[in-house]
């Protein structure tokens, strides 16, 4: 304000200075101050009074845009005509020339864009060198080329040069039509991703370590190709992308950049979803994780964190990963209201204590035994954590008035040959049996198949046997599976919860996420050793093994007792065929009291005596019904 009220004095005397013709002399601009000082201060208090009014003495000049110039003009333009106006009426302009009270706006305006723009010029590095190209001439900054639309590149580059010491920008990639040869901010437009692909290694190659910055979505790592990834990888390229909504969280910082996972690199486009819907789930109400220090529990922790819930209450019987989630919960979201709870599923006192006390809202089970081979040996804890263990959290979520419970399955449910699977399915049957029983929760059930980089997946055993020179190991050469980012299945999963809770009246059902084409794991080998900057057959050997015990050759995301529909984006709902067996209470009970004796082969056997009657269909049935398409 004392700024622009010195701009309106200077803009004064220099109009009255430049009508009488007195020459920038001393004398002259002593002369026109000591006849015009009088007018100077009766307009710059005038133009404070509209500043004041129109509230634009609030702009801070540092960060100033084309936006609040319009105001500046404006008010310099209506002071100058209220002051003419007051001029006239007092004394018909006798002490001030009239040529004065026109030179008078334009000086101003120009006076004060002259200083925002010196202003924004002392903070702005990127002018500052275009302006002084000395600056530039040994910047030793890591080289960073940026990737994605022009708006998200016009707005990173601006943050940019407010104050990253670390990053001089290089080239820009965009999917804008005849944008290339072009230049923004004085940096030029790449013509494809190709010629970003040379810049970089041509960088690398003088030993500059430069980076490439992926903004949004609309060009991905994908479009490099997962040979190239890896070869600039090798060459020391550091690829890094801009973070999520969720990864900001409440208190992140919205322009730092973080290195890519390398299973983020193998993924397909991820979806993006409205998060309105997922807002009015969780907003202000109390959520309840279960297996909340997994992989899934983990990111569901994180994403109704961001979205605005009310209480977290987090529930695992690890100690290592709960107080893991606990602590990132506490540093990313300090203001939240949090809760954890050591506890197992299995122990259904320790369960009801927990609800009764957390009262939620939302309950969103995660936890579960999920590995194959190792639920092949031990049926018994695979039964007491994913059948026995679901039923408890239904019933505490029943007990406690809990409006929404979301039970996490998975495709191997869909026809299992395995003892994880099968069990996996017998906890959406308890699911279903606990929605037409007593009680106001709404019940979901949401099934997708593989996450890369959880844990159990895949990636990290390549990645090892990688890093240890090979060989890879691959089941089965024609072996398939479906593959979604952590982030991406915990959105949809939340997306399905959005959906069921819009129809409370319609019937339970179970949601199937959209996992695109099945991978094949052969060519998910070869693209992570590509990745690591070596060739698959001459650097890393890739073995066959032979299917495991209870291994599937392809996955199925819907079952042959089911049909499906598409029910929203990305989104297929399940519904049963059957009217048949239901896991009962007796049932249960009946498996857990097996599961504790520690028969394994009893308990086996249990486990899918229960399973064909949970999926019976009679021949009838099965000719009327439209089959599930299979996608694999």
């Amino acid at each position: 304000m004392t700024a622009r009220a010195g701009i309106r004095v200077a803009a004064v005397i220099g109009a009255y200075l430049l009508v009488a013709g007195s020459g920038m002399t001393p004398d002259g601009v002593l002369r026109a101050a000591e006849a015009a000082w009088p007018h100077a201060v009766a307009f710059a208090v005038l133009g404070l009074a509209l500043d004041l009014a129109f509230r634009t003495d609030r702009a801070l000049w540092r960060y100033v845009s084309i936006v609040d110039i319009g105001p500046i003009v404006r008010n310099s333009v209506l002071s100058a005509f209220i002051f003419l106006a007051f001029n006239f009426f007092l004394e018909r302009g006798a002490s001030l020339p009239r040529t004065t009270l026109l030179i008078l706006p334009v000086l101003d305006v120009v006076m004060t864009l002259a200083l925002v723009l010196a202003r924004r010029i002392a903070h702005d590095k990127a002018a500052l060198r275009s302006l002084v190209p000395i600056l530039g001439k040994q910047d030793d900054r890591t080289p960073l080329v940026l990737v994605g639309r022009m708006d998200r590149a016009d707005t990173f580059l601006r943050e940019l040069s407010r104050g990253d010491e670390e990053y001089r920008p290089a080239g820009i990639v965009t999917d804008a039509a005849g944008a290339e040869a072009r230049e923004l901010r004085g940096v030029k437009v790449l013509a494809n991703v190709r010629h970003a692909a040379d810049m970089l290694e041509d960088f690398a190659g003088r030993g500059a370590e430069p980076a490439i910055v992926f903004l949004d979505d609309s060009i991905t790592p994908a479009d490099f190709g997962v040979e190239r990834l890896g070869q600039l990888r090798t060459r020391g390229v550091k690829l890094l992308r801009t973070p999520s909504l969720v990864e900001v969280g409440g208190a992140g910082d919205d322009r730092a950049m973080r290195e890519f996972k390398l299973e983020e690199l193998l993924a397909r486009p991820p979806v993006r979803l409205d998060d309105a819907p997922l807002r009015a789930l969780v907003a202000g109400r109390r959520v309840l994780v279960t297996g909340a220090g997994g992989s899934i529990g983990s990111e569901i922790c994180r994403q109704v964190a961001s979205l605005g819930c009310g209480h977290l209450a987090m529930l695992d019987n690890s100690e290592f990963g709960l107080f893991k989630i606990d602590q990132e919960i506490g540093d990313r979201w300090p203001t939240l209201s949090r809760r954890e709870y050591l506890h197992d599923v299995r122990n259904k006192a320790l369960l009801n204590d927990s609800f009764n006390d957390v009262r939620p809202d939302v309950v969103f089970h995660a936890a579960a035994l999920k590995h194959v081979p190792l639920m092949e040996k031990h049926p018994c804890e695979s039964v007491l954590t994913n059948v026995v263990g679901t039923w408890n959290v239904a019933e505490a979520a029943n007990a406690a008035g809990v409006k929404h419970m979301v039970f996490i399955s998975t495709d191997k449910a869909v026809d299992p040959p395995n003892v994880m699977g099968a069990t996996k399915r017998l906890a959406e049957a308890v699911v279903r049996a606990q929605q037409t029983g007593a009680g106001d929760t709404r019940f979901s059930v949401v099934r997708f198949g593989n996450v890369l980089g959880s844990a159990g997946s895949v990636v990290p055993t390549f990645r090892a046997q990688i890093e240890r020179g090979g060989p890879v190991t691959v089941t089965h050469p024609d072996i398939e599976r479906y593959f979604m980012t952590i982030p991406e299945a915990v959105q949809l999963v939340l997306h399905a919860t959005a959906h069921s809770a819009r129809q409370p009246d319609a019937p339970l059902g179970v949601f199937v996420l959209d996992m695109g084409k099945p991978v094949k794991i052969m060519d998910l080998a070869r693209q992570l050793i590509e990745l690591s900057g070596k060739t698959p057959g001459r650097d890393i050997e890739i073995e066959v093994t032979g299917l495991r015990p209870g291994e599937k050759l392809f996955e199925e995301l819907v079952d042959s007792s089911e049909i499906s529909e598409m029910c929203g984006q990305s989104l297929m709902c399940v519904t049963d065929r059957i009217q048949g067996a239901r896991m009962t209470e007796h049932t249960v009970h009946k498996l857990e009291k097996v599961a504790r004796s520690g028969d394994a082969a009893e308990t086996r056997a249990l486990i899918f005596e229960t399973l064909a009657k949970v999926r019976a269909v009679s021949s009838d049935e099965m000719s009327g019904a439209v089959l599930p398409m299979r996608r694999a």
